[in-house]
């Protein structure tokens, strides 16, 4: 089903109004308009492949955004994308936001790096922000990044203390470098806590337009193949995508790892909940929270902001009864934590 461009707004109904997706006037004449004439209306979000209810990724930068609004009163936005849409579509996308007067103004997800390269520049008394993405350098850009790998690391371990076919699967939503990271950490979890186990993976699609991140379809028959194949255990890095993996866990009684979000305790997979061993978390919520505050507060971040174990910025979701109670698996992860965190594990990125 395609995807029509829509405005979900934090706040009061009438903020809706204050922001469009048509183009947008002369860098030169909206400077003034996005960057101190008005009052900051807050932060915006221009969200990634699956929009607003993945479950996941998205969700967890509107987390974000409405902890922001609720400390600072603002009357931050939100907008969807469109399906097969183009470097352009999204430029001028955050350039409207930044005009309105929204900062900072944050691109979730690596694919709009050129968008906010580009819109970044026309505006330099906005702060602009990208998840995922370490290659913008700009005074005026925070980079906001994780070591997804060590995470998926500890996912690993869990899967590796957890079957019993000795067969686990991952499915990655698109074969990009970013999703690669998730794969390594998890392969080499399973592989050093224990050997012989079979690590199946599959990838959904090459590219994010092809629907990788936003298919839970695709990801329920990925799944379904893996399972057929012996895996009892099954770690998605697929976005939206994932919440088919877990359907399919779920259907054929054997677990799932999510990502990003804690999965266990999203509303939309309560049904399923009970065949979601962990999950893979990031803190994009706070990544996003953090920057708002450095904007509020005066002094906001540039550069690369990057996220850790070390830092709790990633970290292995606890929720489920039937992982947080098993002491063996409790203590193979406190193990590897701390290993990671002092050096003497080194997580592979690919």
């Amino acid at each position: 089903m395609r995807r029509v461009s829509r405005i979900a707004v934090a706040g009061v109904a009438t903020a809706a109004l204050a922001v469009t997706v048509s183009a947008c006037g002369s860098s030169s004449s909206s400077e003034s308009a996005g960057n101190g004439a008005k009052k900051n209306l807050g932060l915006a979000l221009a969200y990634d492949v699956g929009g607003k209810g993945d479950q996941s990724f998205n969700d967890a930068a509107t987390a974000g955004m409405e902890k922001a609004d609720q400390q600072y009163g603002y009357k931050s936005a939100a907008v969807e994308p469109q399906d097969g849409e183009s470097d352009a579509d999204k430029a001028q996308r955050l350039e409207t936001l930044a005009k309105q007067g929204y900062n900072p103004v944050i691109g979730v997800g690596f694919a709009y790096a050129p968008a906010v390269k580009e819109v970044a520049a026309k505006y330099p008394k906005t702060t602009f922000g990208i998840v995922d993405d370490n290659t913008i350098k700009a005074d005026n850009v925070a980079d906001l990044v994780f070591h997804e790998e060590q995470a998926s690391y500890l996912a690993g371990v869990a899967a590796a203390k957890t079957t019993k076919s000795n067969t686990v699967g991952f499915i990655g939503g698109v074969d990009v470098p970013l999703i690669h990271k998730f794969e390594a950490g998890f392969k080499q979890g399973v592989e050093d806590t224990k050997k012989g186990v079979k690590v199946k993976s599959q990838y959904l699609t090459e590219t994010a337009a092809e629907g990788g991140f936003a298919s839970p379809d695709k990801g329920e028959n990925a799944a379904n193949g893996q399972i057929d194949a012996g895996a009892d255990i099954v770690y998605a890095a697929a976005g939206l995508s994932g919440q088919g993996v877990i359907k399919a866990a779920n259907a054929h009684k054997i677990w799932a790892i999510g990502v990003d979000s804690d999965q266990y305790k999203q509303d939309a997979l309560a049904k399923y909940k009970d065949s979601i061993l962990t999950s893979a978390m990031k803190d994009v919520q706070g990544a996003v929270f953090n920057l708002a505050k450095s904007v509020k507060d005066g002094k906001p971040q540039t550069g690369e902001v990057r996220a850790s174990l070390a830092t709790g910025g990633v970290s292995l979701a606890d929720s489920n009864p039937v992982f947080k109670n098993n002491a063996a698996l409790q203590a193979a992860l406190k193990k590897a934590e701390e290993g990671i965190k002092n050096g003497s594990i080194k997580v592979k990125t690919s």
